[in-house]
């Protein structure tokens, strides 16, 4: 009998491989749905490709964008849900290219985990899946990488990827803006995935709730309601590129309203939004009161029920709104452009949100 030692393996150490591949195996025939005719490759070759019909514009500017889900990831591991957050990943990436024109192409996500369960996995992608396919945009490669004693039991990491494209007389910058124009908000579908660091303060700190439990306010559970999908506007943005002059585009998430509207706004310019103008979802108000959240704080941490907001000629404005709707969309308008003078902020407020 010999008395050597057992050597040790990559999955002694934590890390097991033929797992990794079934997951794989598993996850092709979901991610294949998404595939447009582009993509050149299929799941395993080291890279992906994909084949860019350059008859379709004449001077292509491919747009990019990466973001991650943030601390909306700590209610998905409480309520143990995992099927939507992928739809939060390919919207935060997606959300910001479409603020540029760019046609969404393709989408990669990083997903990383201390021990992977392939079921958890399962539900992630095909979240991701679920979110391609509402921006229109193929997913053609990723990374999943299993590191023992990195993340805690249970949890994991996500980051996503990407790229989309417009010709260049054709990208929203915002240099059309002008006084005049107004201010189109589109209706986000809840928190989205911003502010959650202070929504679950107010949420299981302040007020000690459980992740399932029922709030009457709400109308559901706290689960429920903080695992809402962000909407994904590339379809309505799109749409509205392609059939009027949309001068600028901002995605209402980290710094709210206050913040994203003035970034996209030339130095000449001012945004006069009436916080009137549109209905406000019950989570806002909840959180505001129980949180004891001032004003100009949750316009600069939530979107407070506008997940998008498109700026437009004034004559063009009743059109958008009905286009909007036809698409599914509820529209707003909301405030119009004004003369800026030096000194003065980019943003003013008029009234007060309609919790």
């Amino acid at each position: 009998m010999s008395d050597e030692k057992k050597g040790l393996t990559y999955s002694d150490a934590g890390v097991d491989i033929d797992k990794a591949s079934g997951f794989i195996d598993r996850i092709k025939p979901l991610v294949r749905e998404t595939f447009r005719h582009e993509v050149k490759s299929d799941i395993g070759p080291f890279a992906a490709f994909f084949e860019l019909d350059l008859s379709k514009y004449k001077k292509p500017i491919l747009v990019s964008a990466t973001d991650g889900v943030g601390t909306k990831l700590k209610v998905a591991f409480m309520a143990n849900k995992h099927d939507t957050i992928g739809v939060d990943l390919v919207a935060m990436c997606v959300n910001d290219i479409i603020c540029h024109g760019a046609e969404p192409l393709f989408f990669l996500d990083y997903f990383a985990c201390g021990k992977l369960d392939p079921e958890t996995g399962y539900r992630i992608l095909s979240g991701i899946v679920e979110g391609c396919k509402q921006a229109g945009c193929a997913l053609i490669g990723g990374e999943t990488a299993e590191m023992p004693m990195f993340y805690p039991d249970g949890e994991y990491e996500l980051a996503g990827f990407a790229i989309g494209v417009v010709d260049d007389e054709k990208v929203i910058d915002g240099s059309g803006i002008h006084v005049g124009q107004k201010l189109i908000g589109i209706a986000s579908s809840g928190l989205h995935s911003n502010g959650y660091s202070l929504a679950r303060k107010v949420m299981f700190e302040v007020l000690g709730l459980g992740v399932n439990d029922h709030v009457n306010a709400l109308g559901r559970t706290v689960a429920e309601e903080l695992l809402i999908p962000t909407k994904i506007y590339a379809r309505a943005i799109m749409t509205l590129h392609r059939d009027y002059n949309i001068t600028g585009v901002a995605n209402i998430t980290g710094g709210g309203i206050t913040e994203n509207v003035a970034r996209i706004l030339p130095d000449s310019a001012k945004a006069v939004i009436d916080l009137s103008s549109w209905p406000v979802q019950p989570i806002f108000g909840f959180l505001k009161e129980h949180g004891n959240i001032s004003d100009a704080e949750m316009l600069r941490t939530f979107n407070n029920g506008i997940g998008m907001v498109a700026i437009c000629p004034e004559e063009d404005a009743e059109n958008v709104l009905i286009l909007l709707d036809g698409l599914g969309e509820k529209g707003f308008v909301i405030g119009e452009i004004v003369k800026r003078k030096e000194g003065e902020p980019k943003l003013d407020y008029r009234n007060k949100l309609r919790y």
